[in-house]
């Protein structure tokens, strides 16, 4: 069976936080996880930047460097890579038919017992980690931390980025709730790190919770001293903090030199964030922290330049106050519906888009709304595509011309 059809029929099942499944699938597997060395990362925003200098940085230092993130932008491959080349479709079909054969349950079962499609992911990669005989893996959270699939593995070594307001439907609708979901993947005697950035309520938590389980807990730097690969003036406290995190792996005996970590801060690639493809920048800026990081960085790296925006966002998400915190960085904003069944319609809000950004359309696709964008940015301003990553990993494909992958779930 084609693993992307496989995968994509488990899209309807609905989030169930826990880690029972997720050990019963580990154990049936063989427990792959135990092979590894892995440094595991939470937060809200910039703990897929952090991962991928992170991952850099290992390669740098010569080990064989296992990297799970998620969604993807374009394809699923992206979520599971070994030193920076997706898992291919061939390797894919086969350790989803290794998941599968391992765990009938997962299919006999009824819909409690069945693996998310998070749960599946994370088992392919971890499965795939351990049959590469990797010296490092990378974990990010997919969300929260404290019955996310990614906390049924012992780490060497733990990061939070910085926490701020998203999925509070889920986590909790303050940030000291939000703290203690993420901080739950602290793990007595495995030690750990969190941004210097935190606001004062998410951090006095992640302090307790560190305290609680007894992981001794260390605060990062502001920022890092040497040269940056990932744009933007936010990209400092996620590079401060990969290198913090680095210096743990180092101390649990994971070798990272110096020179690996600045080699690795150095050329580390992410896309999708800040990243510019076809003259069009992207950026997720999903929640209103991000939003606020983009906002900043627009003028620093395109100073002078006005902004046509081609906005998208998910229904589950704080429109209102990400599009105030964008608004005054924007010309004009050119709106669309992401590609996923959980996207906000564009009409339920283009009349608060019009109170705050003086030029405002709607479109019926990525595509209409892109060009229009360009169109209107003919006197030099920067068209720039934000607000969801699904909206963002579909623009990019259409940039580089490989078709997105419909909502992953």
């Amino acid at each position: 069976m084609d693993p992307h059809r496989y995968l994509a029929s488990l899209q309807p099942l609905a989030i169930r936080l826990g880690l029972e499944r997720m050990e019963r699938a580990l154990d049936a597997l063989g427990r792959p996880d135990r092979a590894l060395r892995v440094l595991h990362v939470a937060g809200t925003n910039g703990k897929g930047s952090t991962c991928a200098m992170a991952a850099a940085a290992l390669q740098a230092a010569g080990h064989r460097t296992g990297l799970y993130t998620s969604p993807h932008l374009v394809r699923f491959n992206e979520r599971i890579a070994v030193d920076g080349a997706p898992v291919d479709d061939a390797a894919l079909a086969r350790l989803v038919g290794e998941v599968r054969r391992a765990c009938p349950w997962h299919e006999a079962g009824g819909e409690g017992e069945r693996l998310t499609y998070f749960e599946f992911a994370t088992a392919l990669a971890l499965l795939h980690f351990a049959e590469q005989g990797l010296g490092a893996a990378v974990l990010e959270v997919g969300l929260g931390g404290r019955f996310d699939a990614t906390n049924a593995v012992r780490p060497l070594a733990c990061a939070v980025s910085r926490i701020g307001l998203d999925h509070t439907a889920l986590l909790g609708e303050t940030l000291d709730a939000i703290a203690r979901e993420k901080g739950g993947i602290f793990k007595a005697g495995v030690p750990a790190v969190v941004a210097h950035d935190q606001p004062p309520e998410a951090l006095a938590a992640l302090r307790a919770e560190a305290a609680r389980r007894g992981a001794p807990l260390a605060v990062a730097a502001a920022g890092y001293p040497g040269p940056l690969a990932l744009a933007g003036p936010h990209q400092q406290a996620n590079a401060a903090l990969a290198a913090a995190a680095l210096r743990l792996l180092d101390g649990a005996g994971l070798p990272v030199p110096e020179e690996a970590i600045a080699r690795g801060l150095a050329t580390a690639r992410w896309p999708g964030r800040l990243e510019t493809v076809g003259g069009v920048l992207l950026d997720g800026a999903h929640n209103p922290d991000g939003a606020a990081a983009l906002a900043a960085a627009l003028p620093v790296l395109h100073p002078g330049r006005p902004v046509e925006l081609v906005f998208g966002v998910l229904a589950d998400k704080d429109h209102a106050r990400i599009l105030h915190a964008l608004a005054p960085a924007v010309r004009a904003l050119h709106l669309v519906a992401p590609r996923s069944p959980r996207a906000r319609a564009p009409d339920t809000y283009r009349d608060l888009a019009a109170r705050l950004v003086a030029r405002v359309d709607a479109h019926a696709s990525a595509a209409e709304a892109i060009a229009c964008a360009r169109r209107a940015a003919a006197d030099g301003a920067v068209v720039c595509v934000a607000g969801s990553l699904y909206l963002v990993g579909e623009a990019r494909g259409l940039l580089a011309g490989e078709p997105a992958a419909a909502d992953p779930g």
